[in-house]
Formats: structure tokens, C-alpha cells, sequence
């Protein structure tokens, strides 16, 4: 997987409706996308929700970095087609999950790259959820793109030092990325502890009782997000319980190269 997928986590504030919405109703409204997804096999409904979040995309003005996070995915994307093709799938199915996947990744990447770490904390908090965990997930997210800046550092450094990390069979792929996981364990290594002695320094955990400065409030719109999720959270059941959707069959079948 590229390092160009994490660009779509990484968040970036801008003054857009969809930055601005409560991060709870944002979160509902991607959970939903996510069920769908899961629920749904059919070629023409997984395609339909991949294009539902396009308006999302171009309403958050963030269609550059949401494609990137695609782009980046592709490769795993191919791994799942491929995988589900070796296994006999079948072309349908195995466009399916393709689609599957990329709909989940995309639905993730609007979440992140439009919600403050500081508001998601927030949310998390007013839910009732412990601190701890609220700040171990919230750093976590923060993280990640600092992990993915380290990674394509030490790939270009290595890349400059004449390391080639396409070339060659599978297994000889992965030993190439042996000298790119040892700096980055290394680094991720002394970023905790520098990250614990912080925490210990400032007497993280010694008050249960905290009281944050910001309190999130549901705005109408935030409300009529809601409503539309739950709207479209029970259509999508109803159908995926109920009503036989036609599914397109891709007439180019190729046998299994090996069986279980």
C-alpha cells in the first residue's frame, strides 16, 4: 500500500459545511456508508455508494487528497481482487469485494480528513467514554500521518543509497523493506517513550474529574444529517433483507488456481 493512502487521514481544517458539522452526526453518517457496504454484494448498489460520497468530497473542497487515499489503496485493492480470483470467486465477486473495499476506505478517509482529533476527543468525551481511552485513540489518530511522513522519509533515503524496492520476485521485495520497518520501529520506539515522559511529567491520570473549555452542540443541520442516516440506514437494511436487486454477471470466469 503506498503512503499516498494516508494522506486522506491526515486532517486539514478548512471553513467547508462538512468540516463544520458535529463530529457524533458526522460519525453516524459514515457508519451508515460503512454498514451498506458490508451489507450489500451487488455491483450496482457498491458503485452507487462509492458515487453517494463524491458530493461529500467536493462539498469538503478535499477531492485532491481523497483521491490520493485511493490512489495509494489501489495496490491493496488489486490484492483483493486477485486473491478472491485464485480462490475461484468468480469476476463478480471478486469486483465486489474490490468495490467493497474501496467504498469502506473512502467512507474512513472523509471521516478523518475532516474532523479535528481535538473535536473527535470532545465527542468521545460527552459520550461518557474514559479519558484514557479517548486520549490513547485520539493520539493514535494524530499519529498515524506522522508515521506515514516518517515512512516515505526513510524510503527516500533508502532509495537514494540505491535500495530497490521493485525489482525482483515477492520474497525479494519483502527483505528490501527489512532496512525501511527497522528505522521506523525504531522511531515509532522513541516517540513513545519521549510521549510517555511527557505524559509523566504533567501528571497524566492524576485527576478523574476533567472539564474541557469547548462543549460540542447538535446545530439543525447536525439534525437533519441524523434523520437522513437513519433514513437511509433503514432503506438499505429493508433492501438488503427484503427485495432481490439485479446483479450484473461479468461473462469472463477464470478457474481456480487452487481450492481448499
Amino acid at each position: 500500500m503506498s503512503m499516498r493512502v494516508f494522506e486522506g487521514f491526515k486532517f486539514t481544517k478548512l471553513n467547508t459545511p462538512i468540516h463544520n458539522m458535529d463530529p457524533r452526526a458526522k460519525f453516524l453518517t459514515i457508519t451508515v456508508i460503512f454498514i451498506a457496504a458490508l451489507l450489500f454484494t451487488n455491483l450496482y448498489v457498491l458503485v452507487l455508494i462509492l458515487l453517494v460520497q463524491l458530493p461529500i468530497v467536493f462539498v469538503a473542497k478535499s477531492g485532491k487528497r481523497w483521491a490520493a487515499s485511493l490512489k495509494g489503496g489501489a495496490m491493496l485493492a488489486a490484492l483483493i481482487f486477485i486473491m478472491n480470483i485464485i480462490t475461484g470467486a468468480g469476476m463478480t465477486y471478486a469486483s465486489s469485494m474490490t468495490l467493497r473495499f474501496l467504498a469502506l476506505l473512502s467512507s474512513f478517509s472523509i471521516f478523518f480528513m475532516t474532523t479535528s482529533p481535538d473535536d473527535l476527543g470532545l465527542a468521545l468525551e460527552q459520550a461518557h467514554v474514559p479519558y484514557v481511552l479517548t486520549f490513547t485513540f485520539t493520539t493514535a489518530v494524530r499519529l498515524v500521518p506522522t508515521m506515514a511522513m516518517d515512512a516515505q522519509t526513510v524510503v527516500d533515503a533508502q532509495k537514494s543509497r540505491g535500495l530497490e524496492l521493485e525489482k525482483g520476485n515477492l520474497l525479494k521485495r519483502i527483505k528490501n523493506y527489512i532496512p525501511i520497518l527497522i528505522p521506523l520501529i525504531v522511531s515509532a520506539i522513541r516517540r513513545s517513550i519521549e510521549l510517555a515522559e511527557a505524559l509523566e511529567s504533567r501528571a497524566f491520570g492524576f485527576s478523574e474529574k476533567r472539564q474541557s473549555l469547548v462543549t460540542l452542540k447538535m446545530k439543525v443541520t447536525d439534525y437533519i444529517a441524523l434523520v437522513i442516516s437513519f433514513v437511509a440506514l433503514i432503506t438499505a437494511v429493508y433492501f438488503s433483507l427484503f427485495v432481490k436487486l439485479p446483479n450484473p454477471q461479468i461473462p469472463i470466469e477464470i478457474p481456480a488456481l487452487w481450492t481448499f
